[in-house]
């Protein structure tokens, strides 16, 4: 990839030059777009024209103030289909867009990279809102003091491994009621298991969609499985589920369900807002201890 080259073109007056940007979801399928005449293809990526796609104006700023800019398309099956939009297929996806000459695709720079914000719908077109990589700058960081623990369960914090099949099913669906509710054969888990855990679809028009799980509930062989919100595409009877076993975040459930106290990122023996007013009383053994018992 030559910028030089392309800088050295742009100086020419006479340029050949188009945009291409390219969107990744979280899946991993990665679709591109142009707004040359012909298709484009570099980086491994077909970049298509006439698909519908178009790109506003791009408005980059100085500083840590956050770029912006949108994308604009018609709903077309063949490219961005609005049951995918629906679902949330495309909620935090990345993007990357270019400015490349088109006769010559290795001299090319990127434009503009960042994530998928908001996607509005009007007139059978959408229009989608583009955060620059400074939005990220704009999220809190650092680490809570609190006596939970911090770490969600699987990540790099808390190093449990999910793959254990004491911790996750794989499984088909029994029953299912508003994308919500869901019955499943999991036998070998008590009551309770995958409260606050994970259920993610892996077969089926939900393929690839999540859900937390507010409560599950054990009915003899069967498990009943709530999530807190419904899914945004429709689950049927005999597509293929996965649940992740739930975490409450407390010290105890670590020690016991996951045996992983050593990762825990929380502070469990932190005292309360109370121990300020604590005072030594006669009643009490004044044996050089701590006040707070």
């Amino acid at each position: 990839m030559s910028a030089d080259a392309l800088f050295e073109h742009l100086k020419t007056g006479e340029t050949r030059v188009c945009q291409c940007w390219a969107i990744t979801r979280k899946d991993g399928t990665t679709y591109g777009f142009t707004d040359h005449d012909n298709p484009l293809t570099f980086e491994g990526i077909t970049f298509l024209a006439d698909s519908g796609m178009s790109a506003k104006a791009f408005a980059a700023s100085t500083g840590l103030s956050v770029n912006n800019t949108e994308s604009v398309g018609l709903l077309q099956s063949d490219v961005i289909d609005e049951a995918d939009i629906v679902a949330g297929r495309y909620d935090g996806a990345t993007i990357k867009t270019w400015l490349v000459q088109w006769d010559a695709v290795q001299n090319r720079q990127v434009r503009f990279a960042g994530t998928i914000g908001e996607i509005t719908r009007k007139a059978g077109q959408f229009e989608a809102e583009l955060r620059g990589l400074t939005d990220a700058l704009n999220q809190p960081l650092g680490r809570s003091y609190l006596r939970s623990c911090s770490a969600v369960l699987g990540d790099t914090g808390c190093q449990f491994d999910l793959n254990d099949p004491a911790y996750r099913v794989i499984t088909d669906v029994i029953e299912v009621e508003e994308n919500r509710n869901f019955v499943i054969a999991a036998s070998a888990f008590v009551d309770r298991w995958f409260e606050q855990g994970k259920l993610a679809v892996v077969s089926g028009d939900a393929k690839g969609l999540t859900g937390a799980i507010k409560h599950d509930k054990k009915e003899g062989n069967r498990h009943r499985v709530t999530l807190w919100h419904p899914l945004r595409a429709d689950v049927q009877v005999g597509d293929t589920l996965r649940l992740d076993a739930g975490c409450d975040k407390r010290a105890e459930t670590c020690r016991v369900k996951f045996d992983n106290f050593v990762n825990f990122q929380g502070f469990p023996d932190m005292p309360g807002e109370d121990w300020l007013m604590s005072v030594p009383r006669s009643s009490d053994d004044s044996d050089g201890g701590s006040l707070v018992r």
